[in-house]
């Protein structure tokens, strides 16, 4: 089953999802509402649950499922645009955007190094990537996520996930690392172009 197909079928469960996530993601939205104003783009806005957290900005916000898009669609304002789009392969010029938001993304998308380099053609120079994801962490957690990792594959997601490893992040400059959650296991990166 296509990664489409499935959050296509399962968006249903991610309002359940949204509770265990709900404080790593108010952390996220006050960096984000604390910077200048200007253009953002959401890679995976997933049912757009949270679009009412920005206080300002102009948001495009793109997601492969359409479903979930559908859902989103009753969440957004005035200054949220939903498109149907790929984060490997966006359909934006070059320096479009000032920020761009990568929530629970990046270690569910297919191809990561191919998003991350069209993240960097779209962001302007000396913009912002916002990186909010789990990390196999080194403590108790790590056996879980090494448990988990053989059935990962069903739920469309890597289990096993290390930001050391992640090649195409050297494309940017790390400007703030915070860690989140009970043993450090979600983390909140900032880059810079």
């Amino acid at each position: 089953m296509s990664a489409e197909k499935f959050y296509n079928l399962f968006s249903f469960l991610y309002p359940i999802i949204d509770i265990f996530l709900k404080a790593q993601k108010r952390e996220l939205f006050k960096n984000i509402n604390g910077l200048r104003e200007g253009k953002i783009l959401e890679i995976g806005v997933g049912n757009g649950s949270h679009l009412s957290l920005y206080d300002k900005h102009e948001i495009t916000a793109i997601d492969t499922s359409s479903k979930m898009l559908e859902i989103a669609g009753r969440e957004k304002s005035k200054n949220v645009k939903l498109l149907e789009m790929s984060g490997e392969e966006l359909l934006f010029a070059n320096e479009s955007f000032d920020y761009v938001i990568l929530s629970h993304v990046i270690s569910v998308v297919p191809d990561l190094d191919k998003m991350m380099n069209e993240v960097e053609r779209v962001l302007k120079k000396g913009g912002k990537v916002f990186i909010l994801n789990h990390f196999t962490p080194n403590n108790i957690l790590k056996y879980a996520d090494y448990g988990f990792s053989p059935f990962s594959k069903f739920f469309h997601f890597k289990s096993l996930f290390f930001v050391e490893e992640i090649e195409s992040l050297q494309q940017f400059t790390l400007q703030e690392e915070k860690s989140l959650g009970y043993f450090s296991y979600y983390k909140l990166l900032t880059y810079e172009k």
